[in-house]
């Protein structure tokens, strides 16, 4: 009969555990930077003790006599769930994916469900937390529990600091040259990273919302009606859209409009949570701070201060907190959206539009559509069965089950669906240009990674992630009855396809689109009224 455990060798093997079967991810990273030789040997031995002895301090932080199996268990289950993440789609679980998780519907995370996802689950959670949950454990008073978990964080700090000194050359370049390795250590980073998201929620305190843009009016000069639609794309690349060069026809209709594309537009973020509300807010991607720009009014606020019509249709999870104080609607069920099949599709946003347009005989209107766009891993759901012209395709969410061009075959099918949902906007703007100055605005909230390197999906930190999850599509169309169309504007805009453009621009352009005056607007970031200057 196996005598009683004591919590400290427990901790020592969960920690064992974790760093054996859910790293799998941080040293297939250690070794690409630090390729196996005979002068790495010691610093990647070391590196495992390292890593061993910091689970060890971590977990030796939270497990005192009653908490230690609900703690133990927590971080297995929590761990087992970020390994399959990191190992499929080398993804990171860092603040921002932690707030993606908390604010993702059900839809979403049915997507994310596979075979794969259950047998990390079981092998890698749900069996060693059984096992942790039968185990028979030796009894120690509180005291000398705590006093027992101080010695064992204590020696485990102490071999870091001993090795670290020891191999300080290799130590000092891991840190200053590999920052990113630690994003994919687990469970530590993951901990740190939802330390400093329950930080800012708990630090946010109680939210007072700044105005802003009461200046906001409409010229009297202007006597003519703007409609203009707002498209938020959802997970496009600008490289795939052959608007922009890609050799596959992924826009036949839109080439036959006379849309302009640019070809050199970049996010504010690589996850939908920093990118929509980054790019309706003031504030630019590099002071742009995400509780900030949620306690400040953004552009529909300021539109609806000049007295525009606004309205916004979502077939996507939600706004993400933009459109808490403009009317919303949700086209993500039947009770709304006509055109559901295995899901409600985009198009069917455009069912009652030209009610609203009716239904408001005075002012601007502005219209903002969130799509469902390309939004993985389930890119097969994001068309009806006419749009699958690139085949083969793959028809799952386990896209390491998938080669890279039945995932590229499948995302372009996606693509086609969109250039038939914006070229469908563009009909009914045209049906509208003999009453408005009609335009479409599309943006994408940010791209995606489709196995190049071994990545897959979106959200890595801005900073490490690829051009592939950072570098959107963005395109406009202009009614003949538009402002400027005659003094070249148009002609202009063309001209300035590639120049750089972001998110950083769309805040300043939708003021400039819908001619709206206020001491926010600056003109040198309208791509619009700012492409005739120079």
């Amino acid at each position: 009969m196996m005598k009683p455990l004591t919590t400290s060798k427990l901790i020592i093997i969960v920690a064992l555990f974790l760093l054996a079967f859910g790293n799998i991810s941080f040293f297939r990273n250690v070794l690409d930077a630090y390729p196996p030789s005979l002068q790495n040997s010691l610093f990647l031995l070391s590196l495992v003790l390292v890593f061993a002895c910091v689970n060890v301090f971590l977990l030796s932080l939270f497990c005192f006599k009653h908490t230690t199996r609900p703690v133990l268990i927590i971080v297995l289950i929590a761990s087992s769930l970020a390994a399959y993440f990191m190992d499929t789609y080398r993804v990171i679980i860092d603040d921002v994916m932690i707030d993606n998780i908390v604010k993702t519907d059900t839809a979403e995370s049915l997507d994310l469900l596979s075979p794969r996802l259950l047998m990390y689950l079981i092998f890698l959670g749900v069996l060693p937390s059984l096992a942790i949950y039968k185990l028979k454990l030796k009894s120690l008073s509180l005291k000398k529990s705590i006093f027992s978990r101080i010695r064992l964080a204590g020696l485990s700090l102490v071999i870091v600091i001993a090795t670290m000194l020891v191999l300080g050359g290799y130590y000092a370049s891991f840190f200053r040259e590999h920052k990113s390795l630690r994003y994919f250590s687990n469970p530590s980073y993951y901990l740190y990273s939802l330390v400093e998201y329950a930080g800012k929620s708990i630090n946010s305190g109680p939210r007072v919302l700044k105005t802003m843009g009461l200046d906001a009016a409409i010229p009297a000069a202007d006597i003519h009606r703007e409609l203009v639609v707002l498209v938020v794309g959802e997970t496009a690349r600008a490289d795939h859209f052959s608007l922009n060069g890609y050799s596959r026809q992924t826009n036949p209709l839109l080439e036959q409009e006379d849309v302009i594309s640019f070809r050199n537009t970049w996010s504010c973020g690589t996850s939908t949570a920093v990118s929509v509300p980054c790019m309706f807010s003031i504030y630019d991607h590099s002071d742009y701070d995400k509780e900030e720009a949620h306690d400040t009014e953004n552009v529909l606020d300021i539109l609806q201060h000049a007295g525009v019509n606004v309205i916004w249709l979502d077939n996507n999870s939600d706004s993400k907190g933009v459109a808490d104080r403009v009317p919303y609607i949700s086209y993500k069920a039947p009770d709304n959206n006509p055109d559901c099949d295995s899901e409600c599709r985009d198009v069917g946003m455009l069912e009652n539009l030209q009610s609203y347009i009716d239904q408001h005989p005075k002012g601007d209107i502005f219209i903002v559509l969130h799509q469902m766009g390309n939004h993985g891993p389930a890119y097969y759901k994001r068309y009806p069965p006419a749009f699958e012209k690139f085949t083969p395709t793959c028809h799952t969410n386990q896209l390491e089950n998938c080669t890279q061009e039945e995932i590229v075959n499948t995302y372009d099918n996606a693509i086609l669906y969109t250039d038939y949902f914006l070229a469908k906007v563009i009909n009914l703007l045209k049906d509208n240009e003999d009453h408005f100055e009609a335009m479409m605005f599309y943006i994408s909230d940010h791209g995606e990674s489709l196995g190049e390197s071994g990545l897959y999906l979106h959200g890595l930190p801005t900073r490490i992630a690829p051009d592939s999850q950072k570098h959107v599509a963005m395109i406009m169309w202009f009614s003949k009855s538009y402002d400027n169309w005659e003094e070249n504007n148009y002609l202009s805009l063309r001209s300035k396809i590639d120049n750089p453009y972001s998110h950083d621009n769309v805040f300043h352009t939708v003021l400039g689109l819908m001619e709206i005056q206020t001491g926010l607007y600056d003109k040198s970031k309208d791509i619009v009224d700012h492409a005739g200057d120079g």
